[in-house]
């Protein structure tokens, strides 16, 4: 992580709430208590590692709010896991379930290991220890906290999470629910895995649809012929890719680690992938520009920039040699307060990672939903819808004496699969919380940024659920 912010990552969430707090009528305790962290979990366990050695393992599961049940956020598995930045993450959790509606309070949980460097055997006694630490302290289950992938996890390391669950609480009828971004054959949902990315899309897409805010950027309407920079060839940075790429912009560089490679008639980052995955590095990509310095791409000429990778990218130093138009956080905290305030004064919009990310929270909401009902998305309605569509189909062409095409009645009679439901379901997510973080903003125009706007909308909304509660009256 950076250190050229003064502030830790947690002080920057908390400055981020305060610089927002001024533009709500909450009284003051109330706003100490949303912005307060609940329960710090921190813990320490030993392992026996494949060469026999015991190594103790540190570990985090941080719950920031309880003013909905269960908290959610994910695991991360890496060296950078600190206390401080599981609490931030944590009460960022808080803030993007309450953005976009999904009933959840915040929580975020960590190991500080390096997956790259354990074997997969290695990798499975961590989890399930960590797992069983989180039983038995009662920080884990389908009404206490719900854990998902995060940074360094996958669906495997939730299969064994729910494995380890359900072998501690046998009989308890909802357990799958206990963890999300799990294997669809242990019900987990589909469309999870593109989720954080296609979230990220929708969000940036619909500020691209906005008139008034094009053209005060300069830029015309819609995502068509949009340059596009996407740092980081994760989960999130690909699918962000795919998805602007397949809706007609340019993903004109992509930056990774070890360098970055330009483009400027636009890059296929399927194609980009396999070659990193041939040859161990997106350098020397046909048809591609290297950028020796991957820090050099986020300074390029673009319209949107999508910083997808770690924390703090783009600080007071390069903020100010920026050139985006829009950038869209796709990472957790890419900006430290400082550029924030830089970019604010250069015009640039920022839609922040608060709730531009809620992608793969909204999604786990779903599987959720989908292990507490014990049904499939479409089950019920998938072979209803399809056939009252052929008799409409049929109808109509015996009306009109006209035939449809067999591509044009696949169309039309085609039945809602899981997937076609959960993409629907973050569409209008993602559309609504962007309409009304938006329409916060130009009711106060006072408002510095989109980021303070979308905390009033947290703020807000959490201090609702306690008042209601009647905590707080």
């Amino acid at each position: 992580m950076s250190t050229t912010s003064e502030y830790s990552f947690f002080q920057s969430v908390e400055k981020s709430f305060d610089k927002a707090s001024k533009y709500t009528n909450w009284e003051e305790g109330l706003l100490e208590q949303i912005k307060a962290c609940n329960s710090i979990y921190s813990m320490r366990f030993p392992v026996k590692m494949d060469d026999g050695r015991i190594e103790v393992i540190e570990a985090y599961r941080v719950q920031h709010s309880q003013h909905k049940s269960p908290c959610k956020g994910g695991i991360r598995f890496s060296m950078a896991v600190n206390q401080d930045e599981v609490m931030a993450l944590a009460a960022l959790m808080t803030y993007k379930c309450a953005i976009v509606n999904v009933p959840f309070g915040g929580g975020k949980g960590g190991i500080k290991i390096n997956p790259r460097t354990l074997s997969a055997y290695e990798l499975e006694k961590i989890t399930r220890r960590y797992t069983a630490e989180l039983v038995k302290k009662n920080f884990i289950g389908p009404g206490i906290d719900v854990p998902a992938p995060d940074y360094g996890t996958g669906e495997r390391e939730m299969a064994w999470i729910v494995d380890t669950y359900q072998s501690l609480k046998p009989g308890e009828i909802d357990a799958a629910g206990c963890v999300t971004g799990k294997p669809v054959s242990l019900g987990g949902v589909r469309g999870r895995k593109e989720a954080t990315g296609l979230g990220v899309f929708y969000g940036v897409r619909e500020v691209c649809l906005m008139g008034d805010v094009m053209k005060k950027l300069g830029l015309t309407v819609g995502i068509e012929n949009k340059r596009v920079i996407v740092q980081g060839l994760g989960n999130v940075g690909y699918f962000s890719a795919k998805f602007f790429r397949t809706h007609g912009a340019k993903v004109v560089a992509i930056a990774e680690f070890e360098g970055a490679i330009y483009c400027a008639d636009g890059l296929d980052e399927e194609a980009v992938f396999q070659h990193r995955k041939t040859t161990g590095s997106i350098l020397n990509f046909p048809g591609a520009t290297n950028i020796e310095k991957s820090s050099d791409a986020l300074e390029m000429d673009c319209d949107i920039l999508i910083p997808a990778a770690l924390e703090n990218v783009i600080d007071k130093n390069n903020a100010p040699n920026i050139k985006a138009k829009i950038i869209g956080e796709a990472a957790n905290g890419p900006l430290t307060p400082e550029a924030d305030e830089i970019l604010s004064k250069k015009g640039v919009l920022v839609i922040p990672d608060m709730y531009l990310n809620a992608g793969g929270v909204t999604v786990s909401y779903f599987e959720w939903l989908k292990n507490l009902s014990h049904v499939r998305y479409g089950r019920l309605e998938k072979r209803f819808t399809e056939n009252a569509n052929i008799n409409i189909i049929n109808q109509m062409e015996e009306l009109t004496g006209k035939k449809v095409s067999a591509t044009e009645r696949a169309v039309i009679a085609h039945g809602p699969d899981e997937i076609d439901l959960v993409h629907s379901g973050l569409e209008e997510t993602m559309i609504n919380a962007t309409r009304e973080i938006m329409d916060i903003w130009n009711a106060n125009p006072s408002i510095p940024d989109m980021r303070t706007a979308a905390y009033v909308c947290a703020i807000n909304k959490v201090a609702h659920s306690y008042t209601e509660l009647g905590i707080f009256p």
